[in-house]
């Protein structure tokens, strides 16, 4: 006949008079919470690593707690060796699987496989050892308490030790790698959380190992719901797991543990004791639950006031910029208005002072000559800004009109070029234009457009070359259909920092220093009409100052 130990068989496993009715209030609420915060955090965070570490530490604390009643239940030696052995089998597990928690956590990345192997090694011995005397020995009749062997009383805490060190050494290393005080601060909350839980469930185990005092082994389970309570406030506090509404719930669920777990004593002393404790509860969580909803509140209130003033903010810019967008159209009008109205005296004036210098009202003195070509010049280079002016006007009031045909763009740049050899001549620079002898370069354009841009383009390098050379070259790119337009010079260059800008209105970078006639529009016009008008590229390169520019000009070439 198969002995027991003396009280009778258990009840649904986990109830007989054997159990300390407080052992219900320890067990149960400590469960319910493992498991409830567990499964929320796997499912909220996507079954990311960190919420499935997280879990099977729930899971395997959880089980060794119902093992735990099942063995302080039965009155079976038989049964109390199988569920005592499952419990020295889940018990590291319980570490090696925080420390890999921590891990994920701390370093935001997987541990390397050599990590994980010696994760494997320091627990194999405890698989390898489960069923043997070096586990457990036997069962005391009189108590029902397994006596343990080495791996049990000793192995088992020791490499417990080793995961716990493991873990303050690493929070340690990685909190003075980091130098943001918040996550340094979510670092030390977390690892804390998780250390005090394992201490916690070390020395309760060590206690009943080494006094077989069972009973007062039962303290280490108040280490999960210290866990849990450093968990929800890293949750209130930093958002961690970007859960919003876990940390209220965790509160609840717990607040209800505890409750429930008064219908299983049976002793009005044990109750009134409970009472306290649980009171001590409600008082800690709810102040824990009333802040955190105080917080949310303020911070809805906050958010709704910002949304308030970001909607009457951009109904003022609304307005702004429906008036300034009417001053800008009313400066276009005027701009368009003053230089039509300038252009007429401007023509009449190089007109006549041509005629004058022409002889068509007679011949004129020598002397005078000069002042009047000068007039006529200065006519020239007025109704030359106006017209640019006017172009402005119309690129802001909707965009230049283009009438395009088909334009041999080499003959023209080469008629360019003779046209300004005179003033090229007159400065003592020297101005070449050669091809690549790919012609015909023919090229879809407005020419009366293009001609402005290339003549610009060319003029400018003559008016910024003090001594040296200007050089116009015209190439085709068969393989990207294109042809090129480079105009290039030994003048006063262009510093990198105006570069980026040095197509914008009214920019002239230090231009400004060596001709004051411009009126910073050329560049800008060339840009609209290349690239708005004939969906072409413009730009500029430098070495910098006084260093000469190249000026490009791409074109889609047509067969």
């Amino acid at each position: 006949m198969e002995q027991i130990c003396p009280w009778e068989s258990a009840q649904y496993f986990v109830y007989s008079s054997n159990i300390p009715t407080l052992f219900f209030y320890s067990h149960i609420p400590a469960i319910i919470v493992a498991m409830f915060v567990g499964i929320l955090v796997f499912y909220k965070t996507g079954r990311s690593k960190i919420g499935t570490s997280l879990l099977i530490v729930s899971i395997l604390f959880s089980l060794w707690s119902l093992f735990d009643l099942i063995i302080w239940a039965t009155n079976r030696p038989d049964i109390v060796m199988f569920f005592w052995s499952l419990q020295i089998l889940f018990e590291p597990l319980v570490y090696l699987v925080c420390f890999y928690l921590v891990y994920l956590f701390i370093k935001n990345e997987d541990l390397p496989f050599n990590g994980k192997m010696v994760l494997l090694l320091l627990y194999s011995p405890v698989i390898l050892f489960l069923a043997t005397k070096y586990n457990l020995v036997g069962v005391n009749i009189n108590t029902c308490n397994a006596i343990e062997g080495f791996i049990a009383q000793y192995f088992t805490y020791i490499i417990e030790l080793i995961f716990i060190l493991s873990i303050i050494f690493l929070t340690i290393s990685e909190y003075r790698k980091i130098s943001i005080p918040a996550r340094k601060k979510e670092i030390v909350i977390f690892s804390l959380g998780i250390i005090l839980f394992l201490i916690a469930f070390s020395s309760g185990n060590i206690i009943g190992s080494f006094t077989d005092n069972w009973a007062l082994a039962q303290i280490g389970l108040i280490g999960m719901p210290i866990f849990v309570g450093f968990l929800g406030y890293l949750i209130v506090k930093f958002h961690t797991f970007n859960l919003k509404l876990i940390a209220t719930q965790v509160l609840v669920i717990a607040l209800g543990a505890f409750v429930s777990a008064i219908l299983f004593i049976r002793r009005i002393e044990n109750v009134r004791i409970i009472v306290v404790f649980t009171l001590l509860g409600i008082i800690v969580l709810g102040y824990i639950l009333i802040k955190s909803i105080k917080k949310e509140i303020k911070a809805k209130e906050n958010e709704k006031l910002q949304h308030e003033k970001f909607e009457k903010l951009s109904i003022e810019l609304a307005d702004s910029n429906e008036k300034l967008k009417s001053l800008d159209d009313l400066k276009t009008e005027f701009l368009s208005l003053a230089t039509h109205q300038l252009r007429s005296p401007i023509t009449a004036i190089a007109g006549y002072s041509s005629m004058l210098l022409d002889g068509s009202y007679g011949l004129i003195a020598e002397g005078q000559k000069d002042p009047v070509d000068k007039i006529f010049k200065s006519g020239q280079r007025m109704n030359h800004m106006i017209t640019r002016f006017l172009d402005v006007a119309k690129i802001e009031k909707g965009g230049i009109q283009y009438t395009k045909q088909l334009l041999e763009l080499g003959k023209m740049v080469e008629e360019i070029v003779n046209e300004l050899s005179v003033t090229v001549k007159e400065k003592g620079l020297s101005i070449s234009f050669e091809t690549d002898n790919k012609s015909p370069y023919m090229v879809n354009a407005d020419r009366e457009q293009l001609w402005q841009v290339v003549q610009n383009l060319v003029d400018n390098s003559i008016k910024y070359t003090k001594t040296g050379w200007i050089k116009v070259k015209l190439a085709k790119d068969e393989k990207k259909n294109k042809v090129l337009l480079t105009i290039s010079d030994s003048g006063m260059g262009i510093k990198p920092e105006i570069l980026p800008t040095l197509f914008q209105k009214f920019n002239r970078g230090e231009g400004n220093k060596m001709n004051t006639s411009g009126s910073g529009l050329g560049l800008y016009l060339a840009k609209e009409i290349i690239e708005n008008g004939h969906q072409g590229k413009i730009w500029a390169e430098s070495e910098g100052a006084d260093k000469g520019s190249v000026f490009y000009v791409e074109l889609d070439a047509v067969e």
